[in-house]
């Protein structure tokens, strides 16, 4: 799942850290495949693939797997044909969610998909009915303890962010979609190492959970989703109370 939320890490505390870090191998080599068939496979000229190699190597994904999915995608190897999907939806309690996707196989994924939103109380919405709740943006976590504040936000805001914040132990950068590269490039020139560095989906206004149960089911929702094999992001438009999130660690 991409975006940054307290409760994220939960299912890895639940003994799933082994199965996130398969799906991230596939997640990522998918989207440098995608990036290199858009941008190129030089890295240098490709900020994109340029970001995505840096969370591949975040996360140990081996050398080869990244070689792999760049020739895919600058056609050297075959399998590179991977189409977009997007699907927006309501979840119980009316809670917006976005699910994007990237397949081979079109028809496999819009069933599973649906399936799993089906069974779990939630619902397709038309088209632009809930991406016009959430905005485009470059997101960037760097480990409080990295750099200075003061030095941090200088930096940042020169190079064109709109935002920063602490939350926990971690400062958050928030870009406009146009402005990501110009930042993210600034703080990687300067030395300073990010937790994680993305594009995701913001949403304006969060509802908030502040019932378990409901947490719990979103949750759960999130994860089955998250786990599918075509299902690249999940952006869900909630927040859970802290001490809901403090009570499920």
């Amino acid at each position: 799942m991409s975006g940054h939320s307290k409760w994220a890490n939960i299912k890895h505390k639940k003994g799933k850290a082994d199965a996130a870090r398969g799906k991230a191998f596939s997640c990522i080599a998918k989207e440098m495949t995608v990036a290199a068939r858009s941008g190129g496979g030089d890295p240098a000229g490709n900020i994109t693939l340029r970001m995505l190699i840096g969370k591949a190597k975040a996360v140990n994904m081996p050398n080869d797997n990244i070689d792999r999915a760049i020739k895919k995608g600058t056609g050297e190897l075959e399998g590179g044909q991977l189409e977009e999907m997007v699907y927006e939806a309501y979840a119980s309690g009316g809670v917006p969610l976005i699910v994007e996707a990237l397949t081979d196989n079109k028809n496999r994924a819009a069933s599973e998909i649906k399936n799993v939103l089906t069974k779990n109380g939630a619902s397709l919405a038309q088209q632009g009915a809930v991406s016009r709740m959430f905005q485009r943006k470059g997101q960037i976590l760097i480990s409080a303890g990295a750099v200075d504040e003061d030095v941090l936000m200088d930096l940042v805001l020169e190079a064109g962010a709109e935002d920063m914040k602490r939350d926990g132990d971690e400062f958050e950068v928030l870009t406009a979609f146009g402005d990501y590269a110009a930042v993210a490039n600034a703080i990687s020139e300067a030395g300073i190492a990010t937790v994680s560095s993305e594009i995701t989906m913001i949403p304006d206004l969060p509802t908030e959970v502040k019932d378990k149960d409901q947490a719990e089911k979103l949750m759960k929702l999130v994860d089955l989703l998250d786990d599918l094999d075509d299902v690249q992001n999940v952006y869900p438009g909630f927040e859970i109370d802290d001490a809901i999130v403090a009570d499920m660690e």
